[in-house]
């Protein structure tokens, strides 16, 4: 018995009492080829001992490449599953978003075959159908959603994410249920919606970051559910992401913005709903919150970090909605789970349909924080592919957020090294080497070095701000001089409102890939580009 109840005291539906089985049993279920949809979003709220026993029998049986699945999930899930998936060649497409060393590999070697969208995007396309449009039945043909109870008419109530369980279970006749006894309860935390197709897609009445315009369960047919697993996994929530110096810079440079736009009558004392990205700078960022001149804070986001933990211990916090409860498994749901009666209120989990939809981003006016891979000097910013070919995660939220933000912002250290350069890889190029998000939905580029405020200036105008405010030392010169000559070569033909020039726009990554540092000779146009 869990020191959390039994099963029996979380199935409150005694008829699916006679569907429980074991792990091993629900084996039957899968066949080469499905369509699976899960719960989970990043490592939390995830199916485990299901997919866990599913790769045990695959591995044990030789079954590698022979039972490949088609995965839709709202993002991210914990690397026992679908990375050790990806390790024993189980994945055949994966949406819309990934974190793992091997499933990476296995996109970047073309063995699995990753679809990247907009998460807001992804969750309303599920629930239309059009991921399975091609399908026999149209539908899913399985899913498994982790829970921590189902009530007495079948609804389900989720544990630490929310995720897309309610455009799955729109869209799936055959259901495996894993109800998670090994953690508390999570009934009462979230804001439950099924979001109805157009023309009746409902209005979603948000008006402050804590106010709630769902239910606690969605809505399940008990009659679509095959089995009901116990499990007592907790998440595999991803390590906390230490501060550096120069994550602490930037977060210093973003209150510092933040103070001046107060005292400017542009923001209000308590600031608007802050979405945060995740790792070291989201984490600083929000922990100079904690420690900054701000209170009565509100967050409107997709992922709540430990530090948000931090933020609400500060005083400073009145009220969290996200997607997520991504916390660590060590500090983060340990603390969590001991100070339960102190946060619990004070957080609201939503689906991914909700915590990323436009409208609620628009009406609240988050202020929007998120990292890329690389910002050019124009403003548009990549955020998912290292070189324009190599996929790290996916697009995940971050669009959602810039696109329908009041304050648009993307931080990013000035440099990072290469194998043979401490700061061989400019974040600043002259033009992205793959765009996800353009130059009209950034207000703010942020550095170490300092910040860019972007508002109202036209393309010539940003590109001297953000070489200024933002570049690394080592490559304000060198971008500086790209830019005249860019200028001159273009204003000359009367094409110079966005000047570019394409023979050496991709120089600096050519010669990174050649030389091992963005750092050139110059910026002659040669045979060799890179010479």
């Amino acid at each position: 018995m869990s020191q959390y109840g039994t099963l029996q005291d979380r199935v409150k539906c005694k008829q699916l009492l006679n569907k429980v089985m074991a792990p091993e049993q629900t084996i039957e279920f899968f066949k080469n080829g499905m369509n699976l949809g899960w719960s989970g979003f990043t490592p939390a709220g995830y199916p485990k001992v299901v997919p866990i026993a599913l790769a045990d029998h695959v591995e044990k049986n030789n079954l590698q490449g022979k039972l490949r699945f088609n995965l839709f999930i709202g993002a991210s899930v914990g690397a026992e599953t679908e990375d050790r998936w990806a390790t024993l060649d189980m994945i055949d497409r994966r949406w819309p978003y990934q974190t793992g060393k091997n499933i990476a590999a296995g996109i970047n070697a073309g063995r699995i075959r990753m679809g990247d969208k907009h998460l807001s995007l992804f969750a309303q396309d599920l629930g239309y159908g059009f991921y399975t449009k091609d399908s026999e039945s149209g539908k899913l043909d399985l899913a498994i959603i982790e829970v921590s109870a189902i009530k007495e008419d079948g609804s389900l109530v989720p544990t630490s994410s929310c995720g897309v369980i309610p455009e799955i279970l729109m869209i799936c006749d055959k259901i495996i249920v894993e109800v998670n006894t090994g953690q508390p309860s999570f009934e009462g935390i979230h804001d439950l919606l099924t979001p109805l197709t157009p023309p009746n897609r409902q209005i979603l009445g948000i008006t402050h970051a804590g106010e709630r315009i769902g239910s606690t369960s969605i809505p399940c047919d008990p009659s679509k559910i095959v089995a009901v697993v116990e499990s007592k996994l907790r998440d595999q929530g991803r390590a906390f992401a230490e501060q550096d110096d120069t994550s602490e810079a930037i977060a210093n440079h973003i209150i510092d913005f933040f103070t001046h736009e107060v005292k400017a009558g542009r923001l209000p004392k308590n600031l608007l709903p802050i979405q945060s990205g995740v790792g070291s700078i989201a984490n600083a960022v929000i922990g100079g919150l904690a420690k900054g001149p701000f209170s009565n804070l509100t967050v409107y986001t997709e992922v709540l970090q430990d530090t948000m933990l931090d933020l609400f211990d500060s005083g400073k916090l009145d009220a969290a909605s996200s997607c997520s409860l991504s916390l660590s498994a060590t500090p983060g749901f340990p603390r969590f789970f001991e100070n339960m009666d102190k946060y619990f209120d004070k957080i609201t989990l939503r689906p991914l349909s909700i915590s990323n939809a436009p409208e609620p981003i628009r009406r609240l006016g988050c202020i929007a924080m998120n990292t890329p891979v690389e910002i050019d000097i124009y403003a548009h910013a990549n955020s998912t592919l290292v070189g324009g070919t190599r996929m790290i995660n996916g697009l995940g939220g971050s669009g959602d957020f810039l696109r329908n933000g009041f304050l648009k912002m993307m931080h990013t250290p000035s440099s990072r090294p290469s194998k043979t350069d401490p700061n061989g890889i400019s974040c600043v190029v002259p033009h992205c080497s793959h765009i996800d998000h353009t130059e009209h939905d950034l207000d703010c580029v942020i550095t170490e070095q300092g910040l860019a405020d972007l508002r109202g200036m036209a393309p010539k105008e940003r590109a001297r701000r953000i070489i200024e405010k933002c570049a690394h030392p080592d490559y304000k010169p060198q971008l500086t001089e790209y830019l005249n000559i860019a200028e001159k070569e273009c204003l000359a033909k009367k094409v110079g409102h966005e000047p570019q020039l394409w023979d050496r726009a991709f120089k600096m990554h050519l010669n990174l890939e050649k030389n091992g540092t963005m750092k050139l000779k110059n910026w002659d146009v040669k045979i060799d580009l890179c010479e």
